[in-house]
């Protein structure tokens, strides 16, 4: 079990085994996380957390399973889910107001990484409009909250920002299997063989420190998604919609996070992330 504390919920469908009898459906939750969900996870969060000196290992990848596991998918799930459940778990969460929600990121890129979350379900930064924009100033002022409230004593710098693309609508990206955006509920369906996962669309507010030191940070699409124009400061966010009353995001974000691995403090190419990892270690604060 990668965290007892993201449990999940998957609907499915499932053919009848006798003849003439109509397709069923079953709902079942699990506590448990495989390692599809996980590395879905990792692949899908380009982006809760470990404080300094906690164990990584709910980012280390499991062994493998023998000749004779069973190879049903029935409890595929998608971090997402966990998501939506930690917002309503007290013990997952960091502070909490009639707004807002703060939760460390399951999945976190550096020693410190949370997430704010709108009770509020807004899809995507394009579904944004000015009605958001005193909630987007509180989502901002609550991260400077938490800052100061969790890393007060810490020297090292922090950015807050959104994903051009939130991350949970990165499940087409898993394998096997496809998505369907359904546009009634704005949700996605991820679908593996027989197996329906709906996946909730939620904008969120990440608070992560610039040291990225964390074995959550695996790859290129990790990497790019914080130090590239694909990360969008959320003052510049609030900014463009005092004036546009609407959120501005330029096509060809994907890309971005295909870009060549660049130190984000001295502009250095590294060839790979290990090497990247090593970079940094000159520039943090001693």
């Amino acid at each position: 079990m990668v965290n007892e504390l993201y449990p999940y919920i998957v609907e499915f469908e499932e053919e009848a085994e006798s003849p003439g009898l109509e397709t069923h459906r079953k709902r079942k939750r699990s506590g448990n996380s495989n390692s599809v969900e996980r590395d879905a996870a990792q692949e899908a969060e380009p982006g809760t957390g470990l404080e300094p000196g906690s164990s990584p290992s709910q980012c280390s990848v499991p062994p493998k399973k023998g000749k004779d596991a069973p190879t049903k998918k029935e409890s595929l799930g998608h971090w997402s889910q966990g998501l939506k459940i930690s917002m309503q778990d007290p013990k997952m969460q960091v502070y909490k107001d009639e707004q807002v929600v703060v939760i460390k990121d399951k999945y976190p890129k550096a020693r410190y990484h949370w997430l704010v979350l709108p009770w509020a379900s807004i899809s995507s930064l394009k579904a944004v409009t000015r009605e958001h924009l005193e909630l987007l100033k509180h989502m901002h002022t609550v991260g400077e909250k938490v800052i100061a409230d969790f890393a007060g004593s810490s020297s090292l710098r922090f950015r807050l920002g959104y994903h051009a693309i939130p991350s949970m609508r990165s499940s087409q990206q898993m394998e096997p299997g496809n998505t369907h955006m359904d546009p009634n509920s704005r949700r996605h369906t991820y679908i593996c063989n027989s197996v329906f996962i709906y996946l909730p669309l939620h904008v969120h507010l990440h608070v992560i420190s610039q040291d990225f030191d964390s074995p959550c940070l695996k790859n290129k699409k990790h990497w790019n998604s914080f130090n590239t124009e694909y990360f969008l400061e959320s003052q510049a966010v609030i900014e463009m919609v005092q004036k546009a009353g609407r959120v501005t995001v330029r096509d060809g974000m994907p890309d971005l996070l295909k870009l060549p691995l660049r130190c984000h403090e001295c502009q250095q190419l590294l060839p790979s992330i290990p090497q990247l990892k090593e970079h940094l270690r000159k520039h943090w604060t001693k």
